[in-house]
């Protein structure tokens, strides 16, 4: 075992503060890494305050990993000292079901989460990137392209893979109207990617001021919510929404806005929302649907298309002690438009 500082949300009404935790011994399939940049996601802030009812104390944050490998076990190949690799949000899963074997390891029962998360292999607790150092199975690192900014790449492990699955499994393509509901961590990447793809692409917020932020990123045209005649205009026109607003909200108005046939799928609300009216879905066959992460396959695919497209996440920088009042910047949505920590101020 070995001891590496970290910080950690001691009970869910504590601040984040110091602590060290033990990572284990380099085993024949590991691959150890030296973090140097982790990202900071909203889930972080729900897992540290127990707000989704699961989280094990202490918990240490951090799913969106940036390193260098520092040394692999004797089965290792793909990785080597010295490489940049990331780590997401799964360490591990079953490998045996119809899940993993279909590569969507995210929807397994009984997947391994980066952090907060009994490890059956080694009967303990799962910390996560807001360390020093972790030591993960080799079939859940990841290569990071060499032409793309490190500390950038950290929020595609996480808001980059949630935007980019439903994109590709709903099969948006060049030409499609697409929608993305919310300007933030996962909303931002949501433009970057369906203008990647081709699509044309409409930033729907109730902010008027997300406007030149939003075409800056990407987007053809920015739709108003709270605007009543500019919803009417662009009602049934639709062939996709992806809906990244993190709270409950009425999905009612954005289903008016697609097409037949057509899916809003959500990736930011995992709570109740506000009734929805089942007439326009009849009517229209429109679903809304849910989709989470990415498998590790997948994960590694918009990893290799970001190298090749030059996609990375606006971010900014913090030092690790300023991880609590990140929190409660995030929270107000002052940040544009995700935090990653350098981890290197971990000392």
């Amino acid at each position: 075992m070995t001891i590496v500082s970290a910080y950690a949300a001691p009970s869910p009404t504590e601040a984040l503060k110091p602590m060290t935790i033990t990572r284990r011994e380099v085993g024949f399939d590991d691959v150890q890494i030296a973090i140097e940049y982790c990202g900071v996601c909203h889930s972080d802030i729900h897992m540290a305050r127990n707000e989704w009812g699961f989280a094990t104390h202490p918990v240490v944050p951090g799913h969106e990993i940036i390193g260098r490998v520092t040394k692999v076990g004797q089965n290792v190949s793909r990785h080597k000292a010295g490489d940049w690799v990331g780590v997401g949000c799964m360490v591990d899963s079953c490998r045996n079901c119809d899940h993993c074997n279909e590569g969507l390891e995210q929807y397994c029962a009984h997947k391994v989460m980066t952090y907060s998360s009994l490890d059956p292999k080694y009967n303990t607790m799962t910390y996560g990137g807001y360390s020093q150092q972790v030591v993960v199975d080799q079939d859940f690192v990841l290569s990071i392209p060499k032409n793309l900014d490190p500390k950038a790449v950290a929020p595609l492990l996480c808001a980059g893979i949630t935007t980019w699955s439903p994109l590709r499994h709903w099969k948006v393509k060049p030409g499609d109207l697409v929608g993305v509901i919310g300007l933030g961590g996962l909303g931002h990447m949501g433009i970057k990617f369906a203008h990647a793809l081709g699509a044309k692409v409409v930033m729907i917020t109730r902010s008027a001021s997300k406007g030149q932020d939003a075409k800056a990123l990407g987007a053809d045209q920015v739709l108003l919510s709270t605007d009543v005649v500019a919803m009417q205009e662009y009602a049934n026109q639709f062939d996709f929404l992806l809906n990244t607003i993190p709270t409950r909200h009425d999905l009612n108005p954005y289903v008016n806005l697609l097409k037949r046939d057509a899916t809003m799928v959500m990736v930011g609300a995992i709570e109740p929302v506000e009734p929805v009216n089942c007439g326009p879905l009849v009517l229209g066959r429109k679903s809304i649907a849910g989709s989470l992460i990415g498998g590790i396959a997948e994960t590694q695919e918009m990893l290799d298309f970001c190298g090749q497209n030059q996609i990375v996440s606006d971010v900014e920088i913090i030092q690790m002690q300023d991880i609590n009042a990140a929190y409660e910047r995030m929270i107000q949505s002052d940040v544009k438009y995700r935090f990653v920590i350098d981890m290197t101020s971990l000392v």
